[in-house]
């Protein structure tokens, strides 16, 4: 079947407005400030860890029609099931949910209302817009591709072009982090999209069939073509926020909240009007990625209960607990989400790999290791910024020590170790194998 040009741009451009929310925004700002003129490192690994491996993501889903489940059972139905559940509770209303309500108004809100707008009316209020535009499923690429990303798009580019045209100021020299690749790296992961792309795959592999693309050969490229316009997208937004970031280095240090940032940059660049830009932008912005992850929590639930749990009911819960997580603000948020990401990225991510080679690996057991050695690693490497077990100069040794390992100075850490378990697994018979 031919691929139709305009289906692979509105699928496309629906992936971009889900991927790009909060932490798409807030980041590579902040990125560009404690980068200063190495700000283009930074934002190479940023895009990296981010629409790389979101893209990485996607194109492995397709290899199993969307299914999540298949994948992530092929370790075992029980830490598939754990690590899927997980991943969508993250992504969903404990972490990144909230995130695009909280970011909203710290952003979009607060500035043009100040205290004339309560948090917690405010939650209300978009949650009940992201519930009206969820509770239809079917409806929800064409919605946001269609119709809310495009003036997304305009808005950023009013913002980007004038702010590279006419820059605030020169990047500096100066370096506020120990290593700007691994800085990237650690921020892409905090926007959480290579896990979303998990989820977002089978919502736009959904809808690449009801267009038509109905074959397993039309529909994979299509999808994959949609994730290459969504990436490309993705690279060029922020690659502009980075260095808007990176002229306004001489202005403030690694303290600056991300959130005040963002507005001094717009205000800097567009003025008064900014604020109305602003507001419109990160809106756009985060309810897309809103709807999206929301539409995604329901199908996930619905999907692994075998329709025990209705879409609807998960829509409702996500939309009540969310709002009331968001009150709590953008940092806090960020905070609670950074150990719990370090814990389960090295086996998302290993999923995503191993996922690309779905097909070829008929030994369950390739999965089975790989997957418990990354989890495992990733446990252990957050233990030491709990405070329980910081005191043990034993683990803090040991994660140290696993920093040393190769990849380990950019963040991959687990990966010889999990290469060397899925080597093993080649080579342990497995009965239940297809």
């Amino acid at each position: 079947m031919n691929i139709r040009f305009k289906d692979i741009v509105v699928i496309g451009f629906a992936l971009f407005a889900m991927f790009f929310g909060a932490g798409n925004l807030i980041f590579p700002p902040y990125l560009g400030v404690t980068s200063g003129t190495k700000w283009f490192i930074g934002f190479i690994a940023f895009l990296f860890a981010d629409g790389g491996l979101a893209l990485l993501g996607v194109v492995a889903l397709t290899r199993t029609g969307g299914d999540m489940k298949q994948l992530f059972t092929r370790a075992g139905k029980a830490i598939g099931i754990i690590i899927g559940t997980l991943m969508i509770l993250c992504i969903g209303p404990f972490l990144a949910i909230p995130r695009t309500a909280a970011t909203t108004f710290e952003i979009g809100i607060k500035p043009l209302a100040g205290a004339a707008i309560n948090p917690v009316i405010f939650a209300i209020i978009f949650f009940i817009v992201v519930f009206v535009l969820t509770i239809r499923p079917s409806k929800v690429v064409d919605i946001v591709g269609a119709f809310l990303t495009p003036a997304l798009i305009i808005c950023l580019a009013v913002l980007i072009i004038k702010g590279i045209v006419n820059p605030i100021d020169q990047p500096i020299n100066r370096v506020l982090v120990d290593n700007v690749f691994v800085s990237g790296i650690n921020d892409g992961y905090q926007t959480m999209d290579a896990m979303a792309a998990c989820i977002f795959a089978g919502v736009i592999i959904a809808s690449v069939t009801q267009k038509g693309y109905t074959d397993k050969n039309s529909m994979a490229k299509a999808t994959i073509l949609a994730g290459i316009v969504a990436v490309i997208g993705l690279a060029l937004v922020y690659g502009g926020l980075t260095y808007l970031g990176a002229t306004v280095s001489s202005q403030f240090d690694a303290n600056v909240e991300r959130t005040s940032l963002v507005v001094f940059i717009t205000q800097s660049i567009l003025g008064h009007p900014g604020k109305v830009i602003l507001a419109i932008i990160v809106t756009l912005a985060c309810l897309t990625t809103a709807i999206g992850l929301t539409s995604s929590c329901g199908n996930y639930f619905r999907d692994l209960t075998n329709g025990k749990i209705k879409y609807e009911l998960t829509v409702v819960a996500v939309c009540v607990f969310s709002a009331v997580v968001s009150v709590f603000g953008v940092d806090q948020i960020i905070k609670i989400a950074a150990p719990v990401l370090g814990m389960i990225y090295p086996a998302v991510v290993t999923y995503i790999f191993l996922g690309l080679a779905n097909d070829k690996i008929k030994n369950n057991n390739v999965f089975r290791l790989a997957i418990w050695v990354a989890l495992t690693l990733g446990v252990i490497s957050v233990l030491p910024s709990i405070p329980t077990f910081s005191k043990f100069q034993s683990i803090v040794s040991f994660v140290d020590m696993m920093n040393t390992w190769p990849g380990g100075s950019f963040g991959f850490f687990w990966l010889i170790p999990v290469i060397i378990a899925g080597l093993i697994g080649k080579f342990i018979p497995c009965r239940s194998c297809r």
